[in-house]
């Protein structure tokens, strides 16, 4: 049997926490997060599939039904006043309390809230592995050479009694020109949502306050912070002397929709099942999200305004097969006719 290892893991956001719990059966591991227990918080709008989280939650013995806020029927994008709206079929993506979810995996473990954990406070510990899940400050590992972010900005809203949310009810973005981001709306529970937007160009706050304008609610949070879109094949080193990266720090954000919470559970978990060997958990990040790579290539060349759908279209199918195999897991009907209509628009 494998010696049990002393173990620090720092950032307690959703590759953090579900690894402090995750490990701690067979582990001595200490969680670290600089923000306060109950305040920390990041731009996200709380959206994934519900068959996939019940799927990671149930062997830590987690029930994610009771942390659903709302269940999905209808992914609307906006494609602008001149084409109609795609409407894409939802198969279980939902809005859940991720905030909670996350203070609740850190119950009964070692987490120390409002803690900085620095390398050198770490060093003194003696601990045998420290993770990195600091996210976009991978601030235990080398700095990634030309790294690809999208600044974002998310506002909770709150809508009173009026059973509709704004004008949108349900899953609601409107994509940016360029492909450089977009705009969002997800219902959560009590008449409020998530409406935020991230753009490469910058446009994200003037957009977001042109939607406020038409669709007036109380904010009652915002929260403002850049997130990386920058694939793993672009984020190494993973690891470092006794230093591992999980989560967005090695980049596991998807780059279309700039949703990480999945692709980091699923990180968290190829780093549990490939502790003692690093290389193989090296190797097998890069096999998990290689899709992830031809969707980078297509943003990429969108941003530099060389993107062709006749000469890219092996990329396009490419990155098509790979979502449309995986339906369950982004909680949506995978389209051709979606995906060709909004590379085109956009």
């Amino acid at each position: 049997m494998a010696k049990s290892k002393r173990i620090a893991v720092v950032g307690l956001g959703v590759a953090g926490s579900y690894l402090l719990n995750r490990l701690s059966s067979d582990h001595d591991v200490t969680g670290y997060e600089m923000q306060k227990e109950g305040e920390f918080q990041a731009v996200c709008a709380w959206g994934t599939s519900k068959k996939e989280l019940s799927k990671l939650m149930k062997p830590l013995g987690i029930d994610f039904e009771k942390y659903i806020l709302f269940n999905g029927k209808e992914m609307v994008v906006d494609l602008g006043a001149e084409k109609n709206p795609r409407r894409i079929p939802l198969i279980g993506l939902v809005t859940y309390d991720k905030h909670q979810l996350e203070i609740d995996l850190t119950k009964g473990k070692k987490a120390k809230f409002g803690v900085k954990a620095t390398p050198s406070l770490l060093k003194d510990e003696g601990y045998d592995m420290v993770i990195d899940c600091t996210g976009l400050h991978r601030s235990f590992l080398p700095k990634v050479k030309d790294d690809l972010w999208i600044p974002c900005v998310e506002y909770k809203v709150s809508y009173g009694e009026d059973p509709a949310l704004g004008t949108h009810n349900d899953f609601y973005i409107k994509p940016f020109e360029g492909l450089a981001g977009y705009l969002w709306s997800f219902p959560l529970e009590k008449g409020s949502a998530f409406v935020g937007a991230g753009d490469y160009k910058k446009r994200h706050n003037e957009a977001l306050s042109a939607y406020q304008n038409e669709n007036p609610g109380k904010i009652e949070k915002k929260i403002g912070r850049p997130i990386r879109i920058s694939p793993p094949k672009y984020c190494e080193p993973f690891y470092v002397g006794n230093v591992v990266g999980c989560g967005e720090s090695i980049g596991t954000v998807f780059p279309l929709l700039g949703e990480g919470i999945i692709p980091s559970l699923q990180c968290a978990e190829l780093l549990c099942e490939n502790l003692y060997n690093l290389p193989r958990y090296r190797q097998a990040v890069l096999d998990k999200f290689e899709y992830f790579n031809y969707v980078y290539d297509i943003i990429k060349l969108k941003f530099e305004g060389r993107f062709s759908m006749v000469r890219h279209l092996p990329l396009m199918l490419k990155t098509y097969n790979a979502m449309k195999k995986m339906e369950d897991r982004f909680g949506l009907e995978v389209r051709m006719s979606d995906f060709k209509e909004i590379i085109s628009t956009y």
